[in-house]
């Protein structure tokens, strides 16, 4: 893991935020703790053989630029808002991450498949679930942090979508947890 690039990517962050809308003001001086720190719990969960990943709303990079400068993996970050797109591509430079970024709505992003798929703070787990199968290979998974509301967002979920689920979560972790999902077939689906 490479603390500097990492931190160079933060600072890069709070310098874009006083122009666009990346973080919470109140977050600025715990950027470190609340969002690079929080993007790298995932770490532990992703093989070191994994090839690719794909980050769906990747915002200000939290966690698929993270992932992206901590393991090397390569990533497509996919991104609507122009300007976010922007800052993804400014610290994908700064910190020589692989990563491709995409300035598109999710559903039109022309990526092929893979077999790491992130997304924090993006939608409730039924709607990142039609957006995540596409983009999934047949043996790959998703890790989607979740907060208090995972259990309920599960329970809307499972009737629309099958899949395999692993809840994830350490001490510390308080009431939030990552979502592990893989084999996911919409139930409508033969």
């Amino acid at each position: 893991m490479n603390e500097a690039k990492l931190r160079d990517f933060a600072a890069l962050v709070l310098k874009w935020s006083s122009k666009i809308n990346l973080i919470s003001k109140s977050d600025h001086d715990h950027i470190w703790e609340r969002h690079v720190q929080d993007s790298l719990r995932l770490l532990p969960f992703i093989p070191s053989n994994t090839q690719r990943g794909i980050d769906l709303g990747s915002g200000a990079g939290f966690p698929g630029l993270v992932l992206c400068i901590a393991t090397g993996i390569p990533f497509d970050l996919i991104e609507s808002d122009a300007r976010k797109a922007a800052l993804l591509m400014e610290a994908a430079r700064l910190t020589g991450a692989p990563a491709k970024i995409h300035n598109c709505r999710i559903e039109a992003a022309s990526v092929r498949p893979a077999p790491l798929i992130t997304a924090r703070a993006l939608a409730p787990l039924e709607k990142l679930l039609g957006l995540a199968a596409p983009l999934l290979t047949p043996d790959g998974f998703c890790l989607f942090p979740k907060g208090k509301g995972a259990e309920a967002e599960l329970t809307l979920a499972t009737p629309l979508w099958h899949m395999n689920i692993e809840r994830l979560s350490a001490p510390g972790w308080g009431e939030s947890c990552i979502l592990k999902v893989s084999q996911i077939r919409h139930a409508g689906a033969v």
